[in-house]
């Protein structure tokens, strides 16, 4: 069984700043919610901020976890709306179908593997010294993809592997009185149903004295329908990509409303 948690942080206590500004840090704090340790389950979550007031923090386990200590320390303890939400990830799971579409969303780490940096860390610099030193060649070096298109490139081909396809957005053409009467009819291309919203390069360092990490990472919305139902929850219950332990690679989907629904709503 699965669970999938919410979490709210308060970022104005002194526990959740120190949290929010290391994902090693709140890596750490995640799994001390779960009872069996040390931790061999796969753990996944995404930080996501709605607000300056509001941070949320969504977790997926194998077992059921307990996030007293976090509402405690960097939450709201008591409050209206700072109680964490829990829920059994089973139903969600069970919906996945063959040709089935929902909305998801990503926070991913795109990288590509290239035999040779262009610009090499002072880590990644050492490596190749070394095996420049003992005549071995370095196995290839993750290098984070930087632009908008590169990062969409990134999941459009990883999207078949993990069970689903990403369609085409829906074109809509001019409303009346938009078109030009006489001008040629323009081709409409909207492209994939995906769009990065949001990116970032996240800083930070494990211990107080070891190397920096960087990474890049983008965040990405949509649509996808299902095309293997079984890689699809392999994924969701995985992850994507590299950097989980970093609040990378959580694949989060939602029901998309029908025609119908829309009509009404």
């Amino acid at each position: 069984m699965s669970y999938l948690s919410k979490i709210a942080l308060n970022p104005r206590r002194r526990a959740a700043v120190s949290l929010l500004s290391s994902p090693h840090r709140l890596h750490a704090a995640i799994l001390a919610g779960l009872a069996v340790q040390p931790v061999t389950e796969r753990v996944l979550w995404r930080l996501e901020s709605s607000t300056s007031h509001r941070s949320e923090v969504l977790v997926l386990t194998e077992s059921r976890p307990s996030w007293a200590h976090l509402v405690d320390d960097a939450g709201w303890p008591g409050a209206d709306g700072g109680e964490p939400l829990i829920a059994d990830y089973t139903p969600l799971l069970e919906r996945i179908a063959r040709g089935r579409e929902f909305g998801f969303r990503l926070t991913a780490n795109p990288v590509q593997s290239v035999p040779r940096p262009t610009r090499p860390s002072e880590q990644q610099a050492a490596r190749l010294k070394e095996g420049a030193d003992n005549g071995s060649r370095a196995r290839g070096f993750r290098v984070a993809h930087r632009t908008v298109a590169q990062q969409l490139d990134w999941l459009l081909k990883r999207s078949e592997r993990h069970g689903f396809a990403i369609p085409d957005a829906t074109a809509t053409p001019p409303g009346p009185g938009l078109h030009t009467p006489g001008a040629e009819e323009p081709e409409l291309t909207p492209g994939p149903a995906v769009a990065v919203v949001s990116r970032d390069i996240l800083r930070f360092t494990k211990h107080k004295d070891g190397p920096r990490v960087t990474l890049s990472t983008a965040t990405y919305e949509g649509r996808l329908r299902v095309t293997d139902p079984n890689a699809l929850r392999s994924a969701l219950l995985g992850g994507i990509g590299p950097a989980k332990g970093y609040g990378q690679g959580l694949l989060t989907l939602a029901p998309l409303r029908t025609a119908e629904e829309a009509g009404h709503g």
